[in-house]
Formats: structure tokens, C-alpha cells, sequence
């Protein structure tokens, strides 16, 4: 199988070209975490109006399953690491190797947060009339699991791309279109990875840890 070494005819060389992906996946961050940013905000007002509810309702949470969701995607993050140094040393069946046990990880990420869904299901904890909660102010309850829903839910969704992505690389890498000198889909794919991962450090004190305060 040859190498790929494709440049855009709009680029001087290689190196110009992987500047500009660069760039255009830091922008494409940036407007991820105003995305996210919208949701903290959202998180942060209702849990200053209603600080003794939030408290109560993360005690729902699990957060032994919150911190293995934690452990699994900072292990992810470190494969992920390792992916990227082995197709900067043009080590293909290693980049290979790395990619899928990242993907691994993933797939136990969205396994455990399926169980969480789950049991949320069965606890009657999904905002809407079927919810119950034994607090009196039940609709700032509602509120706080409509936020763990859709920030978690949200997440889970870019968490299922980024194994679409990765998956992508993995068949990529297989038909031999990575090398030293070309491997910047490696390289960016990497960084949306990280972006995940970081968002989770983010979620799981705000959501899981409150309670224990």
C-alpha cells in the first residue's frame, strides 16, 4: 500500500497545510465550548437559586459510576496520546492498536452512561409528569435533571462522533494514508478527543460531587 501525501492546491507545503487544519480545529473548539458554555451557564444560575435542591438531587447521582466514566476517559485521553506519537514515528499497526483500544474506552464511556440513563428511567427521575421526587420543590428538581440530561446527553453524542472519527482514522491508517511526514488527521482527531474528555472533567464534580458538600 503507498503512503498518501496529498496537498491541497491551495497550500505552499505540507507543513502550511497542517498549520491551517490545526487552526481550523482550535476554532472549531472554541465554538464548541461556547455550545457548551451555554448549558454551564444555564447550570450555574439555577444552582444559585436553588443551591439546597441542587444539593440534594446530586445525591441521586451515583458517583462511584461518575468516577469510573472519569477514570476510563483520562486512560482514553493517554491511548489517545499514544495513537498519535505512534503515527509521528510511522508506526502504523500501533496507531491502529491505540486507535481501537481508545474506542474501546469510548464504548465502555456510553455503556455505563446507557446503565445511568437507565436507572434513571426506573427511579422516575426523567423530567415530566411521571417524575418524582420526594423534595417539596419539585420543579427545581425537574430542572436539575433536565440539565444533567442534556449536558451529559450532549456529551454522549460527541463522545459517539469522536468514535465515528476515530474509526475513520483506523480505516485510514489501514489503507496505508498515514506516514512521519503526513499525519495530521491523526493529530486533530486527537485534539477533539481531548476536547471530550475535558468536558467530562467538567461534568462529573458539578453533577455527581455537589451532594457531598
Amino acid at each position: 500500500m503507498s503512503e498518501f501525501h496529498e496537498l491541497s492546491h491551495q497550500y505552499d507545503d505540507l507543513v502550511q497545510q497542517r498549520e491551517a487544519a490545526q487552526l481550523g480545529m482550535w476554532v472549531f473548539l472554541v465554538t464548541e465550548i461556547l455550545f457548551f458554555g451555554g448549558l454551564f451557564m444555564a447550570y450555574t444560575l439555577y444552582r444559585m437559586e436553588y443551591p439546597d435542591v441542587y444539593a440534594e438531587c446530586s445525591k441521586l447521582m451515583d458517583w462511584r459510576l461518575g468516577a469510573l466514566n472519569t477514570a476510563v476517559l483520562l486512560t482514553s485521553s493517554l491511548t489517545m496520546v499514544l495513537a498519535v506519537v505512534a503515527a509521528e514515528q510511522g508506526r502504523i499497526k500501533a496507531l491502529i492498536r491505540w486507535l481501537f483500544v481508545t474506542i474501546g474506552f469510548g464504548g465502555v464511556f456510553l455503556i455505563v452512561k446507557a446503565y445511568e440513563y437507565h436507572h434513571k428511567f426506573v427511579e422516575h427521575l426523567i423530567p415530566g409528569p411521571n417524575f418524582t421526587h420526594e423534595l417539596a420543590n419539585r420543579g427545581p428538581a425537574q430542572i436539575f435533571f433536565s440539565l444533567y440530561f442534556a449536558m451529559t446527553g450532549l456529551h454522549a453524542v460527541h463522545m459517539i462522533v469522536g468514535i465515528g472519527i476515530l474509526s475513520t482514522i483506523a480505516w485510514m491508517a489501514s489503507r496505508g494514508k498515514f506516514s512521519p511526514t503526513y499525519n495530521n488527521p491523526v493529530e486533530i482527531s486527537g485534539l477533539y478527543w481531548h476536547f471530550v474528555d475535558l468536558v467530562w472533567i467538567f461534568l462529573f464534580p458539578l453533577l455527581y460531587l455537589i451532594g457531598s458538600r
